[in-house]
């Protein structure tokens, strides 16, 4: 799944391609928006918050609009030069293609697409929680909505938007590694929630402007990351087999090292 890092850079693309630029064509792929045009309407922004990607729009004396996607599990943004091909993804994918006259923006598999007013985003996105990556970063806000439910798993409560936006399962499972918490930690219990959340924030903010999603410090394939998708290979610290394990909220996957991060072990299945 993408996470805030890959939504962040996703923007920033978008805003070195179309930002400035006025749209000449607009076709959009799903029923809602298919007799939407935005011919004529300037991409004035490019910007995110968590996961959530917001184009926002101007035209003339018009209310400004807000274009709205998220990227979930599969969705993702490419740009094309004018005329060029396009292919990121097979054709039935795309949702939104934006044209201006120095790129085609062109929006594959996207979920949650919706048009609104630009007074109305925090319909959209107000339910989040401080973003990771925001210039309103806030830590103590993000540590006082994990504590509200101290009983809770720390890493179905990492998850969760509503807390703090912009943690998947990779970043989940590296910060609770880095910091040797089980991810069975009730909230209430995890030593230093505010280490916790600052480490993830330094985490997800170490790959800002590029693809690679490194927790290690290393970009070699094979050595990125700590214990994510590492199941059944030996810690990097300890030799210890890496585990995973399925469930939680939403079924989540999570990967642990049984040894470097003591407490709490899955519970045993039915």
């Amino acid at each position: 799944m993408p996470e805030g890092d890959t939504v962040w850079n996703t923007a920033r693309v978008l805003e070195a391609a179309v930002e400035g630029q006025t749209i000449t064509k607009s076709d959009f792929r799903v029923p809602q928006l298919a007799a939407k045009s935005l011919a004529g309407w300037t991409v004035a922004e490019s910007a995110c918050r968590g996961k959530h990607l917001l184009l926002r729009l101007t035209k003339d004396d018009r209310e400004p609009l807000t274009l709205h996607s998220h990227l979930r599990m599969d969705g993702a943004w490419r740009t094309y030069r004018p005329g060029e091909r396009w292919t990121g993804r097979p054709a039935h994918l795309i949702r939104v293609a934006l044209h201006t006259p120095a790129a085609v923006a062109v929006g594959y598999h996207l979920h949650e697409l919706a048009l609104v007013p630009t007074r109305e985003e925090e319909r959209l996105v107000g339910f989040l929680g401080p973003d990771l990556m925001g210039d309103d970063w806030d830590g103590d806000e993000a540590v006082r909505r994990l504590l509200a439910k101290p009983d809770r798993w720390i890493a179905d409560a990492l998850l969760d938007q509503r807390n703090l936006a912009g943690i998947g399962n990779l970043y989940k499972a590296e910060t609770l590694f880095l910091r040797g918490v089980s991810p069975w930690t009730p909230v209430g219990e995890v030593p230093d929630p505010a280490g916790l959340v600052a480490r993830a924030r330094a985490l997800l903010n170490s790959n800002r402007g590029r693809w690679t999603q490194t927790t290690t410090g290393s970009l070699r394939r094979g050595e990125t990351h700590w214990v994510f998708e590492r199941s059944g290979q030996p810690c990097r610290r300890c030799r210890t087999t890496i585990r995973r394990w399925t469930g939680g909220d939403n079924d989540r996957i999570t990967y642990w090292c049984p040894h470097c991060q003591l407490g709490n072990g899955p519970p045993e299945r039915a």
